[in-house]
């Protein structure tokens, strides 16, 4: 219980810090292009790159932490920066298929399945 409490916790302030991000550049203006959702997905990656080294390296950042920023924050902040994460682990263990197998279907396979949703609510 403890442990969906911490995720729930931390994906609800990564849910309120993306759609903060998203509110500032509908104020300013800046909605022709994507940003928000390239500068959320990229910090995103930042993020949880510097968790994960915190939680290797320190003996501080717990299991508590870990379900809290990576699995919770990041989590509601973009599930981008965990397919990058797992993109890179699998380019680090050289497993160069798996790498532009996961990359194309998680790609093809979304844009397919929104344009699926999409045209099953058209019908």
């Amino acid at each position: 219980m403890k442990a969906l409490l911490l995720v729930g916790l931390g994906g609800f302030f990564g849910s309120i810090s993306r759609y903060g991000i998203s509110l500032f550049f509908v104020k300013e203006n800046l909605v022709k292009f994507p940003y928000s959702t390239l500068l959320t997905n990229v910090l995103g990656c930042f993020l949880i790159g510097l968790f994960i080294g915190l939680a290797q390296r320190q003996t501080w950042f717990s299991q508590e932490w870990f379900l809290f920023l990576i699995v919770g924050f990041c989590g509601g902040f973009t599930t981008f920066s965990t397919f990058a994460n797992e993109n890179l682990m699998l380019l680090q263990q050289s497993n160069y298929i798996g790498f532009f197998s996961y990359s194309a279907m998680s790609f093809i396979l979304g844009l397919l399945a929104v344009l699926g949703g999409l045209t099953l609510i058209k019908i």
